[in-house]
């Protein structure tokens, strides 16, 4: 992807300081120097998506078929999304995933990622979510319904639970919408194939990601991707849609996602 131009604007009126990130995502820190009544962030970015052909890939040989184990010269670049925190009842993820995989049955490691991309597309509702947070994927099994996000979140903690490595992917799906728009905010999953590098899986849509996922940022939990976040003095009021938003000095914290 190759970005044409950018636009950042601020108000109030801010000090801006840009950085790359633990997971080498492009952010911004943005320093007021008065409280104001109002915050308006306005980023506009004209990019060019080149992944015209996702499918045009080759696995190494060492990860061809499933299960297999990264090398150890490979290993050390996934290895920080290989281990995650176990969410709920591994046995009922585990049950699920074997529903599309048997232990010891012949299979092509891309093979079974797309059956599980497929399958979570074809049999779980996909339901537009206003509330903030991630459903676990066991939750998500259980009631049958999810976002975008919550499906994302399944995908790669069934993928950690095959020994693979996967991380959350974030931000737009360039697709015409019915109130005219030609995008929305979107979310899916990468799995590190040796050889191929990093692949999207949108479980959503249950197709491998291309020319319309625009990416833009990745992370090892999808709880830690909030396009916008910050801190503001304890006396302050303020609303915090679409943003993580805490207090000083208080334990109080709000965050909603700005994801459907």
């Amino acid at each position: 992807m190759h970005i044409e131009s950018s636009k950042l604007d601020i108000e109030p009126a801010a000090q801006i300081r840009w950085l790359r990130d633990a997971y080498d995502n492009s952010a911004t820190i943005a320093t007021f120097g008065s409280l104001s009544s109002h915050l308006a962030i306005v980023s506009e970015c004209v990019a060019q998506q080149f992944d015209e052909a996702p499918l045009d890939f080759l696995v190494a040989d060492v990860g061809v078929n499933y299960p297999f184990a990264y090398d150890t010269e490979s290993a050390e670049v996934p290895r920080p999304y290989l281990r995650f925190p176990v969410q709920g009842d591994q046995a009922a993820l585990g049950a699920w995933v074997h529903r599309y995989w048997r232990p010891g049955e012949p299979v092509q490691t891309y093979g079974l990622l797309a059956r599980l991309c497929a399958g979570i597309s074809q049999s779980l509702a996909n339901q537009i979510r206003e509330e903030p947070g991630v459903q676990s994927a066991v939750e998500t099994l259980s009631r049958g319904v999810g976002s975008c996000r919550d499906f994302a979140n399944l995908f790669m903690q069934a993928a950690h639970f095959l020994g693979l490595a996967a991380r959350h992917v974030s931000r737009y799906l360039n697709a015409p919408l019915e109130d005219g728009r030609s995008g929305s905010t979107h979310s899916w999953t990468e799995v590190y194939l040796p050889g191929a590098g990093w692949k999207g899986f949108d479980p959503t849509s249950g197709a491998i990601a291309g020319t319309r996922h625009i990416a833009v940022a990745v992370t090892r939990s999808p709880e830690t991707v909030s396009p916008v976040s910050g801190a503001f003095p304890k006396t302050c009021a303020c609303r915090g849609d679409g943003a993580a938003v805490q207090q000083h000095d208080s334990a109080h914290q709000r965050k909603a996602d700005a994801e459907a």
